[in-house]
């Protein structure tokens, strides 16, 4: 699902983990995750510049996911998207909510993720990490009519 973040989000990552995944995947995924955010936040700075708000809602078949997201500098999820299997794979489906809390925590992003329709849990799963990265695409891009600015009343976006 990292590689959805990439190719729709146009981010290039190059990550190289280890883990205790001999015991299960949950302190691998959750270390990408907490990773991720904090290079995100990194990278971005101070935020000036960018949207700092991205939406996306993506379709895989019977499946569609929307994603509403905010580099406000406040992490919060809000995650409301119905997985009926409990693995995918090698994958305890329970993570994915965990790796996009992880995310928000270290990243300083306010995102809502709601299922709108699917069946198949793997078109679910995919179809939530497509919309977010579209949506962070979005967020994260320079809008030029902001001028260099911060897009805030209060001029800063930053984590305390």
């Amino acid at each position: 699902m990292l590689e959805q973040i990439c190719t729709h989000g146009l981010f290039d990552l190059d990550i190289s983990a280890e883990g205790d995944t001999h015991i299960d995947m949950h302190h691998t995924v959750e270390d990408l995750a907490l990773a991720l955010g904090v290079a995100l936040s990194s990278a971005l700075g101070d935020r000036k510049g960018i949207h700092r708000f991205g939406e996306f809602s993506a379709p895989l078949d019977e499946a569609l996911t929307h994603v509403v997201l905010d580099l406000s500098g406040r992490p919060h999820l809000n995650f409301d998207v119905k997985i009926p299997a409990a693995m995918i794979g090698q994958l305890d489906t329970e993570l994915v909510e965990h790796f996009f809390l992880s995310f928000c925590n270290t990243s300083g992003t306010t995102c809502h993720i709601r299922g709108l329709a699917g069946k198949n849990s793997h078109h679910i799963v995919e179809a939530t990490f497509k919309a977010f990265a579209r949506a962070m695409r979005k967020a994260c891009e320079y809008d030029e009519r902001r001028l260099g600015q911060i897009a805030s009343s209060k001029g800063v976006l930053t984590q305390s």
